[in-house]
């Protein structure tokens, strides 16, 4: 009896480690599933709501959204979403069936603090796993419809809330694309791989765990706002790891349209093992990577074997105390980072060789414009005008007018060319998605 028991246990656990399969199809699926191949879902959040963890789920190509629409889509178990299927699950192709999370501007008074957000339960648990899905801010995003758009750019500058384009009903949601609670106590691998995060009206993942190991595999991060990606440790004690390889990382903007701070690919935090190899770190506004914030002594952090190429300030900060500095991979001093507080390895890096690599694949208008982009004011100060004069004899400050003038700054990059940065530069960076 108890060796039947014991087998019975066994084969229980092993069928809640294997997970079900479940399916959702925009087009061919309903509300009630069951959740079959052939009867699928019709929405990311009824697949998940019957899921259990460590379940997975096969999205075919499709826009999604949350519960009764809103934009945000809530994950709270560890599950596996891979997406970007044929409609009959046959095939599967990121740039022919994108499952995309792409909400629009009318739906800005449903967003919530991410589009995709994970809240995961306390404690130990299986992989939580986002595969193939593409998140665009774009069409949230609110635009200028006229001041800093460049020839060939598709939109204006970004803009930031309140003001808000005259087609547009909101103003931009400044949501984070992917997003995982800080205070959560989950303990367990979150893996993002094969997606890609286009837009980000905010950083473009902000992830933020407990205990376990974070993988950032074969993403394409482009045209998002302040951080492309950051993770972060919410133990009291360093007690994550995180995996950051294989991605193309492009076009990351500063916080404001001055330019004077952020603008990351990626930043490592305190209490967190970063291990940083074979991206592509190429035109963001700031530093490719960033190690200027928190303790480096809680550091431990591996760059190796990156390609580095025309960003702004700089590819690397780091801190040599009390300051900041700003290094790049063709520079002397660059190998001397590792003997910086936390760098464990610094091996390898490079600047591109071969710009020509990118030739057709980086939209050629916005990368011009980049390239060119400036923010100048201009001040329009008259003491002894009439409106001036008045202010002085009622006791008021007197007054000028700054006018501000900026090339660009955070316009949309067209989705559909984000595709061809997969397998645009071999060994490095996004490679092409099997």
């Amino acid at each position: 009896m108890k060796k039947t028991l014991l087998t019975a246990l066994a084969a229980v656990l092993s069928l809640s480690v294997m997970g079900a399969d479940l399916y959702v199809s925009q087009t061919t699926g309903k509300k009630k599933g069951p959740g079959t191949k052939d009867a699928p879902f019709k929405t990311i959040y009824d697949a998940v709501k019957k899921a259990r963890p460590g379940d997975t789920i096969f999205i075919a190509g499709g826009n999604y959204t949350g519960k009764m629409g809103v934009s945000e889509i809530i994950i709270d178990k560890p599950v596996a979403l891979v997406g970007s299927f044929a409609p009959d699950f046959s095939a599967r192709d990121v740039a022919r069936y994108p499952t995309l999370i792409q909400p629009v501007n009318a739906k800005n008074d449903t967003k919530g603090i991410g589009l995709l957000t994970l809240k995961l339960p306390k404690g130990p648990g299986p992989d939580m796993v986002i595969d193939g899905l593409v998140i665009d801010q774009s069409y949230m995003n609110s635009y200028h419809d006229i001041k800093g758009k460049p020839e060939g750019v598709e939109t204006g500058m970004w803009l930031e809330p309140p003001a808000k384009g005259s087609k547009d009903k909101f103003a931009s949601a400044k949501s984070y694309s992917i997003y995982s609670e800080t205070a959560g106590r989950y303990e367990g691998n979150i893996i993002i791989r094969n997606c890609v995060i286009a837009n980000s009206g905010n950083f473009g993942i902000n992830i933020s765990l407990f205990k376990g190991t974070v993988k950032i595999l074969n993403n394409v991060f482009v045209a998002c706002r302040m951080e492309s990606c950051e993770v972060s440790c919410s133990s009291a004690q360093p007690a994550v790891e995180c995996e950051f390889a294989y991605n193309t990382v492009l076009f990351t903007w500063s916080r404001t349209p001055e330019f004077t701070d952020m603008g990351y690919g990626f930043r490592c935090l305190s209490k967190v093992a970063s291990n940083i190899h074979h991206n592509i770190f190429g035109l963001n506004i700031f530093s490719g990577v960033g190690n200027d914030k928190g303790d480096p002594k809680s550091k431990k952090i591996k760059l190796d074997n990156n390609v580095f190429f025309l960003n702004k300030r700089s590819d690397v900060t780091a801190v040599k105390s009390p300051n900041i500095i700003h290094l790049n991979v063709d520079a002397e001093e660059f190998e001397d980072m590792g003997d910086f507080p936390g760098m464990e390895s610094c091996e390898g890096n490079v600047a591109l060789k071969d710009p020509a690599a990118f030739k057709d694949i980086i939209n050629q208008a916005y990368l011009t414009a980049f390239l060119n982009a400036s923010y100048s004011e201009k001040t329009d100060y008259d003491e002894n005008s009439p409106a001036n004069i008045f202010r002085s004899a009622m006791g008021m400050n007197k007054v000028g007018k700054i006018q501000t003038k900026v090339s660009m700054y955070g316009n949309r990059y067209p989705l559909a060319e984000t595709y061809k940065l997969f397998g645009a530069y071999k060994d490095y960076g996004a490679q092409e998605v099997k």
